[in-house]
């Protein structure tokens, strides 16, 4: 699967979420998680406004989806 790198600024944005979410009751949220629940929908590279606007609308309810998904494939850490 193609992923789009994370760069010092996309990271930045990344925190950002993570911050929020911590205020809203999800304080183990981690940046990487953010990044991949938002990177591994994208087949080829969005532009960048697109994808900073995906991690600054990311919902917690979807979030938690993309959580579950990943425990019902044995994927988490």
């Amino acid at each position: 699967m193609w992923k789009y790198p994370m760069d010092e600024q996309l990271a930045y944005v990344c925190e950002i979420k993570a911050q929020e979410f911590a205020m809203l009751g999800y304080d183990d949220v981690t940046v990487e998680e953010i990044w991949e629940c938002i990177s591994e929908k994208y087949k080829e590279m969005p532009s960048l406004h697109k994808v900073v606007n995906d991690i600054l609308s990311l919902k917690p309810g979807r979030w938690m989806n993309w959580v579950t998904m990943r425990a019902f494939r044995g994927e988490l850490m």
